[in-house]
């Protein structure tokens, strides 16, 4: 990595959260404590945007010269200032130095990268891979290549920024600005325009856009918004019903507001009253805070930067439990996930909110799935079980940083159910603290229908049951509610 700034520091951290070593270089006497911090936000990021055990994270270096940073490396990210001439300069240095396999990328928002390769060696492997801030969480990553790039090296950097759970965008041909700060530039430009000619004010620019088509953009883009818009009819009916209107004079396009001092001084003063006192590391939280209940919202839906949070986290989980050997607790029982309570879990009581129970052990009944081989392909034919019936008991309190471990037991399976009975403990002392009975059908989700689950899965069903099978009956399994029984008036 070349540049430990915002984009610098921010990929950094998602290479590291995602297992990769990271070799950093930055002239700045502050560039170390910058990347531990922007480090410190992605954990937090991601840590709230999925439960899904992430892998150990790589080791980070930093390093004296842009020849040490280079060294043995796969990938070359340079995120330093918008300068061409920098630019130019510090890639050369990294193409002399980096491996001949290596991708040479450069994080430019707008920079030809035909331009910024001249002179360069082996400009076969230079590539834009620009991305969006904050680089650790927003997916979007532009992929340009310059005259001279290899086929084989933009799709090797598209596989490796899809590694670390991002959405590679090939560019078609290299364009000023590219595709989304092109968009974003003609946004901006009029929204100078309506602060410059007192329409609107900063904020009430910025509420037009959160309260209303950002919302759709998030999740339908541009012109699937339209394409709506259009009714049964699609996107013919709405382009000649609104098309004319591209002819009247709503826009600026190409004409700029001039930057004089008196616009400046409007444009500070509105953002300093809009920002209300906060400083810029709260701004961040929120920001943050907002993306991932975005994208969880999204992923939820399998939909536009959701569907890469989902495959990703689907991909984590099946990760994990590839290196899980299903190991027993002392007593048998299959000991196949621990996590980590997060503050956020925390509720004004001071200890986990009940819901969080339940999502524990039903992540625990997932890796049991997983274990079992309820994996992605046999998903994707349409197959999976789905729980019909839970019951838990609260134990005991679960603070903030305590280690939750999670041990199954089967009680009983036929061919189409599953009964689970799953005990969680503190780690730090062994405590238990809750536990949870889970009765599962075995489903076509096509048919909707319950069906037999697949032979294999049968199989490893009948393993599990045999190597359990001295083990007593748990004492809660099968209990219900117990309390006074209430009259209605």
């Amino acid at each position: 990595m070349l540049g430990a700034g915002v984009i610098g520091g921010g990929w950094a951290a998602r290479f590291l959260l995602a297992g990769s070593d990271v070799q950093l270089f930055d002239p700045s006497p502050t560039a170390a404590q910058a990347v531990v911090t922007t480090l410190e936000k992605a954990r937090r990021s991601w840590r709230r945007l999925t439960l899904a055990p992430l892998p150990a994270e790589g080791s980070l270096t930093l390093v004296d010269t842009v020849e040490a940073a280079v060294t043995g490396v796969d990938l070359v990210q340079e995120s330093a200032p918008e300068r061409e001439a920098l630019k130019i300069s510090l890639l050369a240095q990294a193409a002399e130095a980096a491996p001949p396999h290596a991708i040479i990328a450069t994080s430019t928002s707008g920079l030809l990268p035909s331009r910024l390769a001249d002179g360069m060696r082996g400009p076969e492997r230079f590539i834009v891979g620009h991305p969006f801030n904050p680089v650790y969480l927003l997916p979007l990553v532009e992929i340009v290549a310059a005259d001279r790039t290899s086929p084989e090296f933009v799709e090797r950097a598209a596989a490796m920024y899809r590694a670390v759970a991002m959405k590679p965008l090939v560019v078609r041909r290299e364009v000023d600005g590219f595709i989304a700060d092109r968009l974003l530039e003609a946004l901006w430009r009029e929204a100078l325009w309506l602060v410059a000619d007192d329409v609107a004010t900063v904020e009430e620019i910025d509420d037009a856009i959160r309260f209303g088509a950002g919302l759709r953009w998030s999740a339908m883009g541009t012109f699937l918004t339209y394409r709506l818009a259009g009714g049964d009819a699609g996107m013919r009916h709405f382009m000649a019903q609104f098309g004319p209107a591209l002819a009247l004079p709503w826009t600026h396009l190409m004409d700029v507001p001039v930057l004089d001092q008196a616009l400046l001084d409007k444009l500070v003063a509105q953002s300093d009253a809009q920002a209300g006192g906060r400083s810029i590391a709260e701004l961040e939280r929120i920001r943050d805070d907002c993306l991932v209940a975005v994208l969880r919202g999204l992923a939820g839906e399998g939909f536009a930067a959701g569907e890469v949070v989902a495959r990703t986290e689907r991909e984590l989980y099946e990760r994990a439990g590839a290196r899980s050997d299903g190991s027993a607790a002392a007593d048998g029982r299959l000991r196949l996930h621990e996590v980590l309570a997060a503050p956020e879990w925390i509720d004004y009581n001071g200890h986990m909110t009940e819901s969080r129970y339940l999502e524990v052990l039903a992540d625990t009944t997932d890796a049991f799935l997983r274990r079992i081989g309820i994996l992605g392909p046999y998903i994707d034919a349409g197959r999976s079980y789905y729980t019909v019936e839970t019951h838990i008991r609260h134990l005991g309190e679960v603070h903030a940083g305590d280690r939750l471990s999670v041990t199954t037991r089967l009680l009983g399976h036929d061919e189409k159910r599953l009964h689970l009975f799953h005990e969680m403990r503190r780690a730090q002392d062994d405590a238990p603290v809750a536990t949870g009975e889970h009765m599962l059908l075995h489903v076509d989700r096509a048919a909707g229908t319950t069906t037999p689950a697949a032979p294999e899965i049968l199989a490893v069903l009948e393993q599990i049951a045999e190597s359990q099978a001295e083990l007593p009956w748990p004492e809660a399994a099968g209990s219900q509610v117990r309390g006074p029984r209430l009259r209605a008036a």
